[in-house]
């Protein structure tokens, strides 16, 4: 799989890419959309990436893995596609928005909107399989954004980190908390929504940002 990547992402993780690790991934993520059906398309695996470059970032959303169904996953955690039905974690993170900020979000789930601004929407894994939720976890695409995630905490500061869930909040343990602004709350799933409404991070980073002298997220 060739590697085209946003060129300051690309310096920056080019070690990574000549792991045995990396090989060994991209070869069976390769074969898998060759023989499978595979989300999101291959052209926008690495699409939160070319979205918000390195030394654009400004918050880092961090999500699992991609969207299972048909014509949902679009590379960015949490994201789909214009036209899509929003899945039950989106809308309440809409919700939560509206709340926290009273702001009406547009009626669109592709967050490039977000990402434009300097939003991360990461996943720990970047594909998946047809209706096969996690299918690709274990394969070397949470060693990946391990990498993503400590490259961000050794070249940036005062970043703001959404992790929502116990794994989200496991894949962000070496964060430098002294130095950015790490926010956690229950997942916004149906099952753990009761711990995400409420937890005001849209508002609480958008505050961290000004005290930064940063341009805050128009989160619409």
């Amino acid at each position: 799989m060739a590697i085209v990547l946003d060129p300051t992402w690309k310096e920056a993780l080019e070690p990574e890419f000549l792991k045995p690790y990396w090989q060994e991934l991209t070869a069976k993520v390769r074969k898998e959309y060759q023989i499978k059906k595979v989300y999101p398309p291959a052209g926008k695996i690495l699409r939160a990436f070319d979205l918000c470059p390195l030394d654009r970032v400004k918050v880092v959303i961090v999500g699992q893995d991609p969207y299972h169904g048909a014509g949902q996953a679009n590379g960015l955690s949490f994201s789909v596609n214009t036209g899509i039905p929003l899945p039950p974690s989106l809308q309440n993170i809409f919700k939560e928005i509206q709340s926290d900020m009273k702001i009406e979000p547009l009626p669109s789930g592709d967050l490039i909107r977000w990402a434009t601004q300097g939003v991360l929407m990461l996943n720990s894994v970047l594909t998946v399989l047809a209706n096969k939720p996690a299918s690709h976890g274990g394969i070397g695409w949470e060693q990946f954004t391990d990498t993503v995630i400590q490259t961000l905490n050794a070249k940036r500061i005062h970043l703001v980190y959404m992790l929502w869930g116990k794994y989200a909040q496991t894949k962000g343990e070496s964060i430098n908390r002294d130095q950015n602004l790490v926010l956690t709350s229950g997942h916004p799933s149906p099952y753990s929504a009761p711990l995400f409404f409420g937890n005001h991070h849209f508002s609480q980073c958008n505050k961290y940002l000004l005290n930064q002298g940063v341009e805050p997220i128009d989160w619409r």
